[in-house]
């Protein structure tokens, strides 16, 4: 069963330490039973009504675990990491929801968070009525909302760019599309011709692959240019901040 851990304003400007990689490094703390599925992070609203510190994008812990009862620790480990971790100053919020709960509320407050302006009574009303955990964890506990909206877009399916996705961050560069594909990742043409592409055509990353959350799958966007197929988002590593 999947279990959605939502993270959100755990940092403030300046951070060593930034959201994104908070919840990648949340994976070495991890129990017995429970596995990384995937690290994802959300893009909601960026107005200047919203108190953010760099991009307003919460992130998501997307955790396999084999029984329930792991939930009770992995919520503990969560709080633990967040208090290690989160700066001083920061409004940290944290959400659990199991795969199997009704987030069909959750997933609509998920997407209204990226254009619209919500609060912490409606995020906690509609955890409520969800029946979900929802954790203000210091300051002003804001980050309850985006922690929530992590849960509801990662639910969705269709949100989203991978932080952390099995091998991910070590996969060479440039890889074949069946490399991906082993690494479970689906590269998929994007450019107007949209074509199939040969399991040994060769994609260029640029050192930094970041697939999309389409369909509730990893999938790499590639397009042709001069030639070349090039993986889209890329970045090179040594930029790394907060994610």
């Amino acid at each position: 069963m999947k279990l959605y851990m939502g993270f959100d304003d755990t940092d403030v400007a300046g951070a060593k330490i930034g959201t994104g990689r908070l919840v990648r490094m949340f994976e070495r703390k991890l129990p017995e039973g429970a596995r990384l599925w995937g690290a994802l992070r959300h893009q909601l609203l960026v107005d200047p009504r919203i108190p953010f510190t760099s991009h307003n994008s919460p992130a998501c812990a997307v955790v396999e675990i084999e029984d329930e009862a792991l939930i009770p620790s992995l919520a503990a480990r969560a709080i633990a990491h967040i208090a290690e971790l989160a700066s001083d100053g920061s409004d940290p919020g944290l959400c659990i929801a199991r795969e199997t709960d009704d987030l069909s509320e959750i997933i609509e407050f998920g997407l209204s968070c990226t254009h619209e302006i919500e609060t912490q009574d409606h995020a906690r009303a509609v955890a409520a009525r969800a029946g979900v955990e929802l954790l203000g964890l210091g300051g002003t506990n804001d980050g309850i909302i985006g922690a929530l909206a992590a849960v509801g877009l990662s639910a969705y399916g269709w949100c989203g760019r991978f932080l952390e996705y099995g091998r991910l961050r070590r996969l060479p560069d440039p890889i074949s599309v069946a490399a991906l594909a082993e690494a479970g990742i689906e590269a998929t043409a994007i450019d107007k011709y949209a074509r199939a592409l040969d399991p040994e055509a060769i994609i260029h990353t640029g050192g930094w692959l970041s697939p999309r959350l389409w369909g509730g799958r990893a999938v790499a966007p590639v397009e042709e240019k001069d030639g070349r197929l090039i993986a889209l988002g890329k970045r090179p590593r040594d930029a790394e901040v907060a994610d």
